[in-house]
């Protein structure tokens, strides 16, 4: 299907309205995963052409997305990666895993970038950032397309060697999302150590519903777990 190819004109706005000189761009995978680290990227690309066919990293083949990464990681001006774990994401819930996955991969850059644009509608990285949030912006903005494919390469590759120990689950190709292969094996063996193991598809599993675990507020209210999928869809 054709698609518009990314431009850097959110870039060339900040830069305009801000004085920003260095931007980055930042997007995330894995966040409706049931196993697995959410991965976030943050790449400074700079106005240079990007390679062809850069877009968002969903709408590429495994093959061209992998191609596409390797080309990234020598075109960019730096880009660095920053990962939440299952326990961060059990114990902290999705939003604020996210933050600090993202604010990881910032800190990692070799320079701090002046502003920041996140794929999607909310700003989930907030102050000191200055953010400017972008609705598909994986596949509108170069710097967060960038970040999108590099993104879901290194976390594709992480869930695979995940998976060498636990094959039943076909980590290699689902990525820890909830496909038929995964959730037959969820329900035979129960849960890897790589689980999100306060995600609601554990209600499902009687056999294992005693292991899920429930946030609390000090109040002694239980917050709704963003982003979590059960396990009929």
């Amino acid at each position: 299907m054709p698609y518009e190819p990314p431009t850097h004109t959110v870039e060339r706005s900040l830069r305009a309205t801000t004085g920003a000189k260095i931007i980055a761009g930042v997007d995330e995978v894995g966040r409706g995963a049931w196993a697995g680290p959410v991965t976030v990227c943050a790449a400074v690309t700079g106005l240079r052409r990007p390679p062809e066919g850069l877009t968002d990293s969903k709408l590429l083949t495994v093959k061209r997305r992998t191609e596409l990464a390797e080309q990234l990681r020598a075109w960019v001006t730096s880009y660095a990666l920053g990962h939440a774990s299952p326990e961060e994401i059990d114990e902290l819930g999705m939003t604020a895993a996210l933050r600090l996955a993202a604010v990881r991969a910032l800190d990692a850059l070799p320079i701090r970038p002046d502003a920041v644009i996140l794929d999607g509608k909310h700003d989930y990285l907030g102050t000191p950032w200055r953010v400017r949030t972008v609705i598909k912006g994986d596949q509108s903005c170069v710097a967060v397309a960038a970040a999108s494919v590099i993104a879901k390469v290194q976390r594709d590759k992480m869930m695979a060697e995940l998976g060498i120990d636990h094959a039943d689950f076909g980590f290699a190709d689902n990525a820890g999302y909830p496909s038929p292969v995964h959730k037959a094996a969820l329900a035979e063996r129960g849960p890897t150590p790589y689980h999100r193991l306060s995600w609601a598809y554990l209600d499902a599993l009687p056999q294992w519903r005693h292991l899920k675990k429930v946030r609390t507020w000090v109040d002694g209210s239980v917050p709704e777990i963003e982003g979590q999928l059960g396990f009929d869809f």
